[in-house]
């Protein structure tokens, strides 16, 4: 992991008490790491580190801007990251993540690595839904994508504008029928 050796932290040699740390993660940093969901960026990350007699609590605010395929495009869209992730982190033989929050290293290494946790809390932070304001989606791509949707018969003839036009009768299954009653039946 040359690569991130930035985000190495020397538990062992971190004397008791509360310290600071700051991380400006750029394209390089998402580009290095590889994630699939985040490829470019620009986040800054604040690290406190408490270390008491047993333990490590570091606390995380993360505040930026990443870019991601926009859901509907596919070009590049801006969403804002803002969130707090704390780890708790102990030593012991091997290496062993016990829960979300607490991680177990091996203290005869005493050190630990930060930058998948803060690839993942940032990927975390990104809402599942990612798309561009209205009417700021590639064109193109939105014109391709409307074409191929999907559509029933009736939006189709409500589409279109042809007057005099004899539209064919929609026939449905006969099956069906029955429950249509139910439903007006329902509402009565």
């Amino acid at each position: 992991m040359g690569k991130f050796n930035l985000y190495n932290i020397d538990l062992k040699n971190l004397t008791p008490g509360v310290h600071e740390f700051e991380y400006l993660l750029e394209n390089k940093f998402f580009v290095d790491i590889d994630g699939d969901q985040v490829q470019k960026g620009k986040v800054n990350v604040s690290l406190s580190v408490k270390r008491s007699s047993m333990m490590f609590e570091m606390n995380f605010q993360i505040q930026g801007v990443v870019w991601v395929p926009c859901d509907r495009c596919l070009d590049d869209v801006e969403v804002p990251i803002e969130t707090q992730n704390r780890l708790i982190v102990k030593f012991g033989r091997e290496y062993t993540e016990e829960s979300d929050e607490v991680v177990v290293v091996p203290e005869d290494e005493g050190a630990i690595n930060l930058a998948w946790f803060l690839y993942e809390f940032i990927a975390l932070a990104v809402p599942m839904k990612h798309v561009h304001a209205p009417g700021k989606c590639n064109k193109a791509m939105s014109s391709k994508l409307k074409k191929h949707t999907a559509r029933s018969m009736e939006d189709e003839y409500e589409d279109d504008d042809t007057e005099g036009e004899v539209k064919p009768e929609i026939t449905t299954d006969p099956r069906w029928d029955g429950l249509k009653g139910l439903l007006e039946n329902d509402n009565n």
